[in-house]
């Protein structure tokens, strides 16, 4: 027994399936993306913000000098080989940050770029007359980040915030976009770092932190610290000369090589679990992907290259007098009381035989006799009704019970002709 031919064909669902799988895959390259719906530009000092304490204008000013660039929400790119440039929140762990630039630096990922945070910000209200972009903050004023004086690259130095003249290093000088809130390095607390900016007072802005040898005998990558975050956010970038200083602050951190550079985002609360698509192609997850797909492009070729349609299962269970007829027998058969039979089947046709011939229902052995002879008056010829009830009264095995059963309905039949 078969089913009808599928109402869809074989190229629709093809196309349905793809799409399908399509949708399934662009799902896990978003989710690995951070495409959540999330905003991006949400008013912090993160490589995604446009506003004043934001970085997005250091990240178009590399690209756009020919740099490799990536903006990462993914806590795993941080061990990722190449200029790592983090820019933590005020609110920060201490910790977390002395934990990744030392595994940094135990396994010789690269350079390290920290950008300590200043500002306070709250993004533009919506007033009357103010035009504004979303990602767009005011600053509401300046705070040292608190955390500072416990990472171990401080070593008992003291930062601070105030009023100064303009910033020397590398060649270079100029003014800062607020030069009555400076943050910057105090020069008498400081101890290991090599200064490369100062203020007007001697202040360190930037410095390099000064390291000892690996156990090869080779200098370890640099670490390097702005602690005035205007000379390399958006409110920096808005003069040519604070651009071209944060230019040098990153190829000084990279020691001078074209190294990518990737601004981290997850310490900013934007974080993202690692791209699901990729980790499935990486060991030892790429086996059971292998394994997927495979069974996937086995089940597709049978379900496409069936020899005609499907076949239509019967029915747990049938309905109707005759499969009720059909259970009673599977049940006597099963628990072998042929002999149960036999008493019903002669009642049931000795009335169907009594009412044909017009006769009034009545007790066994009267209706036999009652038959006989209104056959007898009807000049019948062959055996008696009452001979043939009383041989299947009398069958024992359940193959001469059958045969006296037919015989009745044999009879039965012939009246009815």
């Amino acid at each position: 027994m078969s089913r009808r031919t599928s109402p869809f064909r074989p190229g629709t669902v093809l196309a349905l399936l793809a799409v399908g799988s399509l949708a399934f895959v662009l799902l896990l390259y978003s989710l690995g993306q951070g495409w959540t719906g999330g905003e991006d530009r949400d008013g912090g000092n993160h490589a995604a913000a446009n506003g004043l304490n934001g970085y997005s204008g250091l990240v178009t000013l590399l690209e756009r000098t020919g740099s490799e660039v990536a903006v990462s929400r993914n806590p795993a790119d941080m061990h990722e080989y190449g200029l790592l440039v983090l820019t933590p929140p005020l609110m920060t762990d201490p910790a977390e940050l002395d934990e990744i630039i030392e595994q940094r630096r135990e396994r010789a990922a690269g350079p390290t770029l920290l950008i300590l945070p200043k500002w306070m910000a709250m993004p533009v209200p919506e007033m009357d007359g103010v035009e504004s972009e979303a990602g767009w903050v005011t600053l509401m004023g300046s705070m040292s980040p608190p955390w500072f004086s416990e990472l171990e690259m401080a070593d008992g130095a003291e930062l601070a915030i105030g009023q100064t003249g303009e910033w020397q290093g590398l060649g270079r000088g100029g003014d800062l976009p607020d030069e009555t809130q400076v943050q910057a390095l105090l020069a008498d607390t400081m101890s290991s770092m090599r200064t490369l900016v100062v203020d007007g007072e001697g202040d360190v802005l930037a410095a390099e932190l000064v390291q000892s040898r690996d156990y090869a005998g080779e200098d370890p990558w640099p670490v390097i610290v702005v602690f005035e975050p205007d000379l390399m956010n958006n409110y920096g970038m808005a003069e040519s000369e604070r651009a071209r200083l944060a230019l040098q602050l990153v190829d000084e951190a990279s020691a001078g090589e074209n190294l990518p550079v990737r601004f981290d985002l997850s310490l900013n609360g934007l974080g993202a679990a690692e791209n699901l698509l990729t980790l499935a192609f990486r060991p030892p997850f790429l086996a059971a992907t292998l394994c997927m797909l495979l069974a996937a492009l086995v089940i597709g070729w049978r379900a496409f290259r069936r020899f005609g349609p499907a076949v239509a299962e019967a029915p747990a269970m049938s309905q109707g007098k005759r499969q009720l007829a059909r259970n009673g027998a599977a049940l006597l058969q099963r628990v072998k009381r042929w002999h149960l039979l036999k008493q019903p089947y002669e009642d049931m046709v000795g009335r169907r035989v009594a009412r044909t011939l017009g006769l009034r229902n009545a007790e066994t052995d009267a209706r036999e006799h009652a038959i006989d002879r209104a056959l007898a008056r009807r000049g019948h010829e062959g055996p008696n009704f009452s001979r043939l009830a009383a041989d299947l009264r009398n069958a024992e095995r359940p193959r001469d019970i059958l045969r006296a059963a037919r015989r009745l309905r044999t009879f039965e039949r012939t009246l009815t002709q």
